[in-house]
């Protein structure tokens, strides 16, 4: 029978059992259990049987698997519900703890930040040999040789295993190696050619005490393994009034040891974390006195004293000292006899300092070292690398700047830029104007400035180049595939593209400029207004030319008048009174180099523009003219006369239906359309806040509005100026029509219809008959409906004037003939919604309405 037969018979005695863990025998178990895991799997599904109900699985699986991790300390933020009061309590407390200590924590507390959920030390590590035996430890011991066999000896509480075929043997207080050694020897006596390795298995637990400023004081039960921060982590870890450095490990109430967490903490030393025994307290005393040291230190916080410190003990406690310390001025606050807070300093760069003793309450501060000062030029503004640079003597701008496509931002302005200059002896600001492009493509000219130490490089942004790169890459700098355009942003992330505008680069230095004026050293600033590419304040530049002022705001439009100027100087006269003079300059001269004027403090440059300039003034011909389209008219001309240039109007031209709309009028319009359907619409919360009645007349009256207020919010303003076309083009006599800009004429063709709106039964149009009156067309309209208001019947004639016609058949027998292009109007009645004054509401309304109609029906 070979080794899977025996064990399928095993398997098959253990599965009736499985539930039974007295009937199977530790030996069975053993021989199934040294299956491999797949193997295993699959007898028990060849049986339907579960794993999990086996006596012993779990063991034999927890003896080939690693045990799991265990979360020992779980955050604060998991505490049960019960306690997070208490919690809340703890940390307003150590707010308040931080605020008294001005921001600086007590050091190494954080260690055991968090509340302890259970205690699992590592348990595969080996036993060490100086581990001591006790009543609960179990000692394995497996047996080789003649005889083949596993035992696990529990220690009782005599201190004893019983070992098969021997009796008791005392193990008892012995170190792991004494008793590993004597169970060796004794089973190679009396047991002929057998051997024995012994090992430790299930290891008892302890009862230990962690009294003191624990955060949970109390006894605890934990692995005969645990060393005292084991225990620590158990309690919860140390409060904040705790002390790290004298921790007392205690024994039969005797001192056998301190151990100090700030060796383990800073160090990894933890040669003084022993191990424990049952019984053990764990006394954690008050803290001691402590010191602060913040600023250009690597862990600022606050540190417990130890015996006599040093100040470099108490920096090499912080982590040492940054590169960016300046170590010749540590100041200490400390208090003093008379307990007042005195301001002390000592120099760590000396052997004195370094030795001065720190004292308990001191608070330490290293400061940083000074920003540079020195020996460097700096770039701000559109330059592809802002920044510092090194400053040689001798330097230009040309060794700075060497290319301008490379060294620039694309939307830079290549022609000026502005050095501010720093004078060592009274810290006051100049500046100097720069003509870029000049310098760069002469190195070492007249242009290329030397530069000195401290000088800055204000380069600044052209506003046509940004639109263009704004409109080529889409709006926020996109290109047409959604991504940012490496072209304008590569260098500009850092900063908004806005800032490197005039305004925002000269911002402060013109503030440094004002605030330096004094008498005798007026406020070197001018300000330039009118047709130049950036108007606004400016320093005065050093040359005091006008022309460079010109040339830094960016230089002239095409709307500048060269001929005409102002400039405004503010002066005193004999009795220190001030005033303003008015100079008139020439700037073909002064650009032409012919004029010695010369800038002051203050003064306000206006350039004039050129009168209408590039104004261009349309109208728009449209219909039967010879040659319509759009014209543009000058000063004063009239519609006549530019008809007369269009060629005239066509044979097919209906000049009395013509339309001429005014922009302005139809601004008006608009403003009145907008006030009319405010006022109706308040109308209509009247009529529906009245409710209704048991007729309903007043649910007719709402839907009535509501139609009205619908027709008022879709017409649309005509802009119409009501003309005779045909007299302003004959008639000498009749008045001239000056043009306006946005003037639109549009001459109709010869209409043959009349047409009928309003409240009829079928509003349509007619084809026109001589001889039909108003009474005709509405007849042939279906006639008027229950809402239409008889009384107020109008007509809207071809050229948009109005006719109220005399009172006809529907008024009392009386009758008037229509002609071509002309509309008629049968209005609501609004007298029937409830004597709603909406006449006086609506009456423009439907008048511009019916204006819209009929130039719609004319067109």
């Amino acid at each position: 029978m070979n080794l899977k037969q025996k064990l399928l018979i095993t398997l098959a005695a253990l599965m009736p059992l499985a539930v039974t863990a007295q009937s199977i025998s530790q030996a069975q178990m053993e021989q199934f259990q040294s299956l491999p895991r797949a193997q295993q799997e699959a007898l028990a599904r060849q049986y339907g049987v579960d794993l999990d109900n086996l006596p012993g699985a779990a063991a034999g699986t927890s003896r080939q698997q690693r045990p799991q991790n265990v979360n020992v300390v779980e955050p604060v933020d998991a505490i049960s519900d019960d306690d997070r009061e208490a919690a809340r309590e703890a940390r307003e407390k150590d707010d308040e703890e931080l605020r008294k200590n001005r921001g600086l924590r007590p050091f190494g507390y954080d260690l055991f930040a968090g509340s302890p959920t259970t205690f699992a030390p590592v348990t595969e590590i080996p036993i060490p040999a100086e581990y001591t035996l006790g009543p609960g430890d179990v000692v394995r011991v497996q047996l080789w040789g003649n005889e083949n066999q596993q035992l696990e000896l529990p220690v009782s509480r005599d201190g004893t295993i019983s070992f098969p075929n021997r009796g008791p043997v005392t193990v008892a207080g012995l170190k792991f190696a004494e008793a590993r050694e004597q169970i060796s020897r004794m089973v190679s006596e009396q047991y002929i050619g057998v051997q024995a390795a012994v090992s430790l298995g299930e290891l008892r637990s302890m009862r230990v005490f962690v009294l003191g400023e624990a955060r949970n004081p109390g006894s605890y039960t934990v692995s005969s393994l645990s060393t005292i921060t084991n225990a620590l982590y158990v309690s919860g870890g140390i409060k904040q009034n705790g002390s790290l450095r004298r921790l007392q490990h205690k024994r039969d109430g005797k001192l056998i040891g301190e151990l100090d967490l700030y060796d383990l903490l800073l160090k990894g030393d933890s040669s003084g974390d022993t191990r424990l025994q049952p019984g053990d307290v764990i006394f954690i005393p008050p803290v001691g006195q402590r010191v602060g040291i913040e600023g250009e230190v690597y862990r600022p916080a606050l540190y417990e004293l130890k015996g006599t410190t040093s100040l470099q003990q108490l920096v090499n406690l912080a982590g040492g000292l940054t590169p960016q310390a300046y170590p010749q001025r540590a100041r200490i606050e400390r208090t003093n006899e008379d307990f007042l807070r005195i301001i002390t300093e000592a120099d760590m760069t000396s052997g004195p300092g370094q030795n001065a003793r720190v004292q308990p309450g001191d608070r330490v501060n290293v400061a940083s070292i000074s920003d540079i000062t020195g020996q460097y030029v700096e770039i701000k503004g559109a330059a592809t690398r802002p920044g510092r640079f090194a400053w040689v003597p001798g330097m230009r701008v040309s060794s700075v700047i060497r290319n301008l496509d490379s060294d620039l931002l694309p939307i830079a302005d290549k022609r000026y830029a502005a050095v501010v200059r720093v004078d060592p002896e009274d810290d006051s600001v100049s500046v100097l104007n720069l003509r870029l492009r000049e310098a760069i493509n002469q190195p070492g000219g007249e242009y290329d400035l030397v530069l000195q130490e401290r000088d800055r490089l204000l380069f600044f942004s052209d506003e046509g180049k940004l639109f263009t790169e704004e409109t080529e890459n889409g709006e926020n700098g996109e290109n047409g595939n959604g991504q940012q355009d490496t072209r304008y942003y590569s260098h500009t992330n850092r900063e908004d593209p806005d800032s490197f505008t005039r305004d925002e680069l000269l911002a402060p230095v013109l503030q440094r400029l004002k605030s330096q004026a004094r008498p005798g050293a007026p406020q070197q600033t001018i300000r330039i207004s009118g047709p130049v590419r950036y108007p606004g304040e400016y320093p005065l530049p050093a040359s005091r030319e006008i022309a460079d002022a010109i040339f830094v705001a960016g230089g002239l439009r095409d709307s500048a008048s060269l001929y005409v100027a102002e400039l405004a100087r503010f002066s005193t006269d004999d009795q220190g009174i001030g005033q303003t003079k008015i100079l008139e300059l020439n700037l073909a001269d002064i650009l032409a180099g012919n004029s010695t004027t010369q800038l002051e403090s203050r003064d306000r440059l206006l350039v004039k523009s050129i009168p209408e300039f590039a104004r261009t003034r349309t109208v728009t011909l449209d219909g039967e003219v010879r040659y319509p389209g759009e014209y543009t008219f000058r000063d004063g001309e009239t519609l006549r006369q530019v008809i007369e240039r269009a060629g005239g109007m066509t044979d097919n031209a209906f000049p009395r239906g013509a339309i001429f709309s005014r922009e302005k009028l139809r601004e008006l319009e608009a403003q009145r359309l907008r006030e009319a359907e405010e006022r109706l619409q308040g109308d209509l919360l009247g009529v529906q806040l009245e409710g209704d009645n048991f007729s309903g007349q007043n649910a007719d009256r709402v839907q009535q509005v509501e139609k009205l207020l619908q027709d008022v919010q879709s017409s649309r303003p005509v802009g119409r100026l009501v003309i005779d076309l045909a007299a302003a083009i004959d008639d000498d006599n009749y008045q001239s029509i000056r043009l306006q800009n946005g003037d639109v004429l549009s001459i109709p063709t010869i209409p043959q219809s009349v047409s009928v709106f309003g409240e009829v039964q079928f509003p349509t149009s007619h084809l026109h008959q001589g001889g039909l009156s108003v009474d005709d067309y509405l007849e042939r309209s279906g006639g008027p409906t229950r809402q239409a208001d008889t009384s107020r019947v109008y007509v809207v004639k071809a050229d948009g004037s109005v006719m109220l016609p005399k009172q006809s058949r529907w008024f009392g027998g009386r009758s008037q003939v229509l002609e071509p292009g002309d509309t008629v109007i049968v209005p609501i009645d609004v007298d029937r919604l409830n004597q709603l004054e909406l006449w006086s509401n609506v009456s423009q309304i439907i008048y511009q309405m019916a204006l819209g109609a009929a130039a719609v029906g004319n067109l």
